[in-house]
């Protein structure tokens, strides 16, 4: 119990006395990660959703929940945040956003509280921005990422959660892609590269997949379908009809030449 330093010695809760301690440079990163269904992760990535920029509310909500860790958790103490920032991965094969946030002090104690109550609760306001569309989006991995300063040192956290290191253990099998009677092979080539191909395309161009397959005519599911890998590439139609849209070659799709 003695190495719980929240306890004393009788096992009863307590604030941790930093008096004595020394101000020091203090930073600490956290993650979360929240999966969505792939209409709702669509429509965080067009700004479609019904209650606006869900992306930017998470941020100000991240950042708002941080300045409050020591309200939120009995035990912390308040810090002057000298820097808290918040960044967004979209993750579009799984449909899920990775959430780093990065908080900065100088102070007696550490900073991890406050980096990881700004992932939980960007990830939070994420799921309520959302929840008209998704009611079952989950928020996983909410985890330490790295931490300086202070006596205990540097930590630097595994490359992996500790579950999908857990679930890595246990044999699984994986379906493959279908390819659909509708569906070509996209051209010739590895298809993970030619995936990859495509995505950075959009990317270059700034496409979002629901305004260019409405330009196109076409549906956007089935560019979420490819980028996703659910189909192994774009009916020939489909992948004429987009490059159309967007004044390019098919070949410029897939960054293939004739």
């Amino acid at each position: 119990m003695s190495e719980l330093t929240h306890l004393d010695e009788h096992g009863a809760a307590r604030m941790v006395d930093v008096s004595d301690k020394e101000l020091t440079a203090r930073e600490a990163t956290a993650e979360g990660v929240i999966v969505l269904s792939e209409n709702a992760f669509a429509a965080v990535m067009d700004g479609a959703s019904p209650k606006g920029d869900v992306l930017a509310a998470a941020r100000i909500a991240g950042i708002m929940a941080a300045k409050k860790t020591s309200e939120l958790i009995p035990l912390c103490h308040p810090l002057p945040l000298s820097k808290l920032a918040i960044d967004f991965e979209p993750q579009a094969e799984k449909h899920a956003i990775r959430i780093v946030a990065m908080a900065k002090t100088t102070a007696q104690t550490g900073v991890e509280m406050e980096a990881l109550t700004a992932a939980s609760i960007a990830a939070l306001t994420i799921y309520d921005m959302v929840k008209a569309v998704d009611k079952g989006a989950v928020i996983e991995s909410i985890r330490l990422l790295t931490k300086s300063g202070g006596k205990s040192g540097a930590y630097i956290a595994p490359s992996k959660p500790r579950i999908e290191r857990a679930a890595a253990d246990r044999p699984k099998t994986r379906a493959k892609p279908m390819t659909l009677a509708h569906e070509t092979a996209a051209p010739a080539g590895d298809p993970n590269a030619d995936r990859e191909a495509f995505r950075n395309f959009m990317v270059t161009r700034q496409l979002r997949a629901t305004d260019w397959a409405k330009q196109a005519g076409v549906s956007a599911s089935q560019i979420y379908s490819y980028l996703t890998g659910r189909s192994r590439g774009l009916a020939p139609d489909v992948a004429e009809r987009l490059a159309a849209a967007a004044r390019a070659r098919v070949e410029d799709l897939f960054a293939r030449r004739r």
